[in-house]
């Protein structure tokens, strides 16, 4: 952790995530915040139309019960939502629906980290600025917003980095959430202070970071900031600071609100829940609802023999991940599950990103195919790689492919041994050297061999010939 003049920083996470649902979060408005044309999905509830009500989306309840069960906090029994005041234009109630007293979900711990609760909110507008006046466009009105609050125990920026990136994964992996940063579905928020005692230093937020680079930056320039404001003597003030791109240093936005300037009080208009009364919301149930989780994948692919570095390109490339899932689900005993890791994400991984990311043409049944036959001296490494590409854009079986494209791999003795004797014609002093015992000398020669019939030639078998000629 870096050092900064014996201070100890103190972060926590406030982490909105925009849900992936059918209609909004108290009406029957389409979830889509990023449809074309501005003010399409509206309706009297999601513009404030005096004498609405609002009526509680079931299915953003069970997402945020599923992502509380997925990090083992507490489910609530009772809950309720709350009046959450304050005016600006983005919000047309003058209100947010949220939750106050009684969260969703209570504690948890996600990837180290201890979480104070998990709850749920209708998100605001967005409104556009332009250079005489404001627009404010009312399809990300009401969308359904989770929240989630870590307890402040991070202490360094790349610590609340990773964070982010395991929620991101595991909203990804549940379904519930894209958590796009750059689309704003997922918004992260952080409050760092700065102290040389185990009392918390005065927190100054930093909001609407929008990338993880971003998070880490703003962290590291705020602790930076308040170190040298209180080395020189001035006191630090609670207050909300965004964080400018361009000159990569946060801005002073406003006086920090506390919980009383928000003025919270239940909202009327919602009724009180008792979740232990809706059988498919208890802990258990819902558990049973839940995929393998990322830290349980990855412990699997480790115990596997996947490296670390594979494991976490299957973990956050859901196409990748999915063909090797289906190779490991139908080799047998005699394939080499590390050849196949490592054609899946240097070689098809990078098909993806040259191309259009479509690889249903490569099936898990012609990898193990591929595999097979490189096993059985068939295909050589270079041919593989050949395969793949062909059947990335043109689809058709292994075998197929190999016939129709000359991709078979040569173990013909009376096909390389001519071609052998004349490479080490035209090499004689590297003929001696070899014999000198000069061990580099014999991958010369297989290179060459290699080289003249196009990456055909069996290695071993270039090898055997090579020592016998000499």
């Amino acid at each position: 952790m870096t050092e900064y003049k014996g201070y100890k920083p103190t972060i926590g996470l406030e982490i909105h995530a925009e849900l992936h649902t059918e209609t909004k979060m108290f009406c029957e408005c389409k979830n889509d915040p990023f449809a074309g044309e501005p003010n399409m999905h509206i309706c009297p509830v999601c513009t404030a139309q005096p004498g609405t009500l609002p009526m509680v989306n079931k299915k953003a309840v069970e997402q945020v019960l599923r992502v509380g069960a997925a990090v083992d906090g507490g489910l609530a029994d009772f809950t309720e939502f709350d009046r959450k005041n304050y005016f600006y234009p983005d919000i047309p109630k003058a209100y947010q629906i949220s939750q106050y007293k009684y969260p969703l979900v209570s504690g948890g711990v996600l990837s180290g980290v201890e979480l104070t609760r998990i709850h749920l909110e209708e998100d605001t507008a967005t409104s556009q600025h332009e250079s005489d006046h404001s627009l404010v466009n009312f399809n990300r009105a009401g969308v359904p917003l989770m929240e989630l609050v870590t307890e402040p125990v991070i202490h360094d920026a790349e610590s609340a980095m990773n964070f982010g990136r395991e929620l991101q994964l595991l909203l990804r992996t549940l379904g519930v959430s894209e958590a796009n940063l750059e689309k704003g579905e997922m918004r992260v928020e952080a409050n760092i202070s700065v102290s040389k005692t185990d009392e918390f230093g005065t927190k100054v937020e930093v909001k609407n970071l929008n990338s993880f680079k971003i998070v880490g930056a703003a962290i590291e320039y705020e602790i930076k900031r308040q170190v040298e404001a209180i080395e020189s003597g001035e006191t630090i003030i609670q207050e909300t600071r965004g964080w400018d791109e361009d000159g990569q240093k946060t801005f002073s936005q406003r006086t920090k609100e506390s919980a009383d300037d928000y003025r919270y009080f239940p909202d009327p208009d919602i009724p009180k829940f008792k979740l232990s009364e809706i059988q498919e919301f208890s802990k258990d149930v819902i558990k049973k609802t839940l995929p393998e989780l990322p830290w349980q994948k990855r412990s699997r692919y480790i115990a596997l023999g996947v490296s670390e570095e594979a494991t976490e390109t299957f973990l956050y490339n859901q196409t990748l991940d999915e063909l090797f899932t289906g190779v490991l689900e139908e080799a047998d005993k005699n394939i080499d599950i590390s050849k196949a890791v490592n054609y899946i994400t240097s070689d098809v991984a990078g098909l993806i990103k040259n191309e259009d990311g479509d690889v249903t043409r490569i099936t898990p049944e012609n990898m193990l195919v591929m595999l097979s036959m490189i096993a059985r001296n068939e295909l050589s490494s270079r041919g593989a790689k050949d395969m793949l590409s062909i059947m990335y854009k043109e689809g058709g079986d292994a075998e197929g492919i190999a016939a129709k494209h000359d991709l078979l791999q040569s173990s013909n003795t009376d096909e390389l041994k001519p071609i052998v004797e004349k490479i080490l014609a035209e090499n004689p002093d590297v003929v001696e050297k070899l014999k000198a015992g000069d061990g580099k000398m014999m991958q010369f020669f297989i290179g060459q061999g290699m080289k003249a019939t196009q990456g055909k030639a069996n290695p071993q078998m270039l090898s055997q010939i090579i020592k016998e000629l000499i």
